[in-house]
């Protein structure tokens, strides 16, 4: 049976940050270098990037031959002892990674060491080259004797991952995959956009329940709010991984918003397509006074997204336009970023909604608490994933 050794690292200028791995496979009976191979992931964390690694020197071991055994050997500390089954794997960014890594070769087939980082010199290199490198940056070299040596990296600079073959080569050698969870193994687009969508924190017409959108009188937080503002800000800053804050431009989104940015240190800008739906005449009224002076408007709103508030609000159907707008021109603006978007209710739901795919009756279906936090995540390839949704778990005593 054939045994091969395989090196791997990665690192990130920031953690989160910039981030690339390296990957290097030898023969562990002749020492020869089979294959090296790095690429350029976008802002993650140092440990994803590690992991990513891994996974990458697993698949090219494979790619040269699915029965050989395989020794590791890695400077990370935690994926060698979670990967060996001594420490639980907590993180969700992590989870999937290693459950992968575990799949590619059958159990027993792989051993895992810790080495000191001067040992490892080869694929740390590799992992500085791919973040030096940056945007595009994705090489596979084979090196085996029986082919030709080839140098492969991506001629489409949109492409992030993709299966790299060497010019010569009998057999592919894959760049690491990001896994959604067990069973399955989507191609990786790279980090995503994660929108961390932060309803404001209340007002006084808030636990009235009334109509408050962007055509009112645009109300302050109230005590109340201004504390839960401040409980969300400090929860965000326990997570830190918050790169950017845009708020509505409203008074109780950009104050929420002041909130959470004194205490990250990061400048709010105002988006203007995060604003609330317009509620028309129905501004300031509870859901029962406008059943009882405008019924059959009412009625017609809650059975048509095409339907607008009396007195010429905006739709629902017109909003969720205007939120998939925003959405695609903030995914494209912050790729791999993580991003908080303070705003209300219906923009919200509405990106959720949009996530799912699902109805626009839906939007009567989702409970969203003030100050609560939703998250988000959006792909290269326009595929979303809801993360969370309506977590007040921040505003507990």
């Amino acid at each position: 049976m054939r045994e091969f050794i395989v090196e791997a690292d990665g690192g990130s200028r920031g953690n989160p940050g910039p981030a690339g791995y390296g990957c290097v496979v030898l023969d562990a009976v002749t020492g020869e270098t089979l294959v090296e191979a790095y690429e350029y992931l976008g802002v993650v964390t140092n440990n994803v990037a590690e992991y990513r690694g891994l996974l990458a020197c697993l698949r090219a071991a494979h790619d040269l031959d699915p029965a050989a055994r395989v020794h590791v050997r890695m400077d990370s500390k935690l994926v060698v002892e979670q990967m060996s089954g001594r420490w639980k794997i907590k993180h969700p960014d992590m989870k999937p990674l290693a459950l992968e890594a575990g799949r590619v070769f059958p159990p027993g087939r792989v051993t895992y060491e810790w080495i000191p980082r001067e040992q490892n010199k080869r694929a740390d290199r590799l992992a500085n080259e791919a973040m030096d490198s940056g945007a595009s940056a994705s090489s596979v070299r084979k090196l085996s004797a029986d082919s030709a040596e080839a140098d492969v990296r991506p001629a489409d600079a949109e492409t992030d991952v993709a299966d790299v073959r060497a010019a010569k080569a009998a057999a592919d050698v894959r760049a690491a995959t990001a896994v959604a969870g067990p069973g399955w193994a989507p191609a990786d687009m790279g980090a995503p956009a994660t929108f961390v969508l932060l309803r404001h924190g209340e007002t006084p017409l808030t636990p009235q329940k009334r109509f408050s959108g962007s055509g009112g009188t645009d109300p302050s937080l109230s005590d109340i709010g201004r504390e839960q503002a401040r409980r969300a800000a400090e929860a965000l800053a326990e997570r830190g991984t918050i790169q950017h804050i845009l708020a509505s431009p409203l008074t109780r989104t950009k104050e929420t918003a002041a909130a959470v940015a004194e205490r990250l240190g990061i400048e709010v800008t105002v988006e203007d397509g995060l604003i609330e739906t317009d509620f028309g005449a129905w501004e300031g009224l509870t859901f029962g006074e406008v059943r009882e002076r405008y019924p059959d408007d009412l009625t017609a709103w809650l059975s048509d997204p095409e339907a607008q508030p009396t007195g010429g609000g905006e739709s629902f159907a017109a909003t969720a336009t205007r939120i998939a707008a925003t959405r695609d021109k903030l995914v494209a603006a912050y790729a791999g970023r993580t991003v908080l978007l303070v705003t209300h209710v219906t923009p919200i739901k509405t990106f959720v909604r949009l996530a799912l795919g699902a109805p626009p009756e839906s939007l009567f279906r989702m409970e969203l608490s003030a100050a609560s936090m939703s998250v988000v995540a959006y792909y290269a390839d326009g595929n979303a994933s809801v993360r969370l949704l309506n977590d007040t778990s921040h505003l507990r005593p």
